[in-house]
This record gives structure tokens, C-alpha cells and sequence, in this order.
């Protein structure tokens, strides 16, 4: 009980850190980021690639989006179902619908495929060492320990933190990718 007392206060200082970045700022680590995914191997040669719709502050995905679409890639977002969690592929933004969460979400006709090349990850917060910290409800936790697909998470250099409290269920991140800089987690 105390890590999750930990961690929600770590959250809550951590997301008003990045809720108080401007649009212009974000806009431009976005930019920075999705130049930086093209040097990583794994994500350059994915074929099939997880890829959230971002929400407030988090990192700007829309154009990764376009341009894995125009690439001819095919494009998985999530799409929560019950409690879980599953990746549907999207031919273009036409795709989306708001779902749970006013999250923008594959349509039900939207195909699912589980088996992913990556993922890109929403990311509160996380660790050098590849502890990320969501928002709580633990859906990527839940989907990525049956995953086999490299992880990698888009955020601000200021959201790395020194250490974050690991539950059990928590799965870390293969790559960190942030407006300065990339690489791999020590796992």
C-alpha cells in the first residue's frame, strides 16, 4: 500500500511538471522525438506498431501517426474493452471515435491484432532504468506481460526520474525517448 501511496504522489507531481509545459514546447519535443524513433532499429523496421492518441500533455503522436500511415506501416491504437485492453489497426484518423476515457479509440469495425513489432507508451513519468509510471489503471501493464513487442516511451526529459517504486505487475520499457536524447533501458 505504501508504494501506491508513493507513486500517486509521484504522479500527481509529475503530471502537473508536464501540464505545465506549453503547447509550443511540447509541440517541439514532439518534433524532436519522432526524428529520434527513426534511429531506433527495432522501431524503423517494425512493421506493425502500437501507437497512442495523445491525451492533455502527453507527447504529440499525430504525426508519428501520419507518417507511419503514409509509410505504408500498419497502425495499432488501443482500444479499451472491460477491464483489458486491445490493439486495433487504423487506416487513417477517420478510424478513430472517442471512447473510455474521452480517449480517441479504433472504431468496433477496426481489425484487432495483438501481435505487435512495438509499442509506443504513454508515459507519466519513468526511471532510467525502464520503471514507467502511467496513470494507474495499470491497462499496459496487463497487456504488455503477454507481449513480445519492443517498448518504447515518448517523454520529456523532466519526467525521468531517479527511482519510481516497481509493483509486481509492473512491466518496464525497452527504449526512453525523450527531446534530447534516446536509448536503451538498463533492464
Amino acid at each position: 500500500m505504501e508504494d501506491n501511496t508513493k507513486k500517486d504522489s509521484l504522479r500527481n507531481l509529475l503530471l502537473e511538471k508536464r501540464d505545465n509545459t506549453s503547447f509550443d514546447l511540447l509541440k517541439i519535443a514532439s518534433q524532436k522525438m519522432q526524428k529520434k524513433l527513426k534511429k531506433i532499429y527495432a522501431f524503423k523496421n517494425a512493421k506493425k506498431i502500437g501507437v497512442y492518441y495523445p491525451i492533455q500533455s502527453e507527447i504529440f503522436t499525430q504525426d508519428i501517426i501520419q507518417e507511419l500511415i503514409s509509410d505504408g506501416k500498419d497502425v495499432f491504437l488501443p482500444k479499451v474493452t472491460g477491464e483489458e485492453m486491445e490493439f486495433r489497426k487504423i487506416r487513417d484518423f477517420s478510424s478513430l471515435e472517442k471512447g473510455r476515457f474521452d480517449i480517441m479509440e479504433p472504431k468496433d469495425d477496426c481489425p484487432t491484432d495483438n501481435n505487435l513489432d512495438v509499442i509506443l507508451v504513454p508515459t507519466v513519468g519513468i526511471s532510467p532504468d525502464g520503471v514507467r509510471l502511467g496513470y494507474g489503471h495499470g491497462f499496459y501493464d496487463r497487456f504488455l506481460v503477454g507481449s513480445n513487442a519492443t517498448t518504447i516511451a515518448l517523454t520529456l526529459e523532466k519526467q525521468i526520474v531517479k527511482n519510481i517504486p516497481k509493483s509486481d505487475h509492473d512491466v518496464t520499457i525497452d527504449w526512453i525517448v525523450t527531446e534530447d536524447r534516446f536509448f536503451q533501458t538498463q533492464k
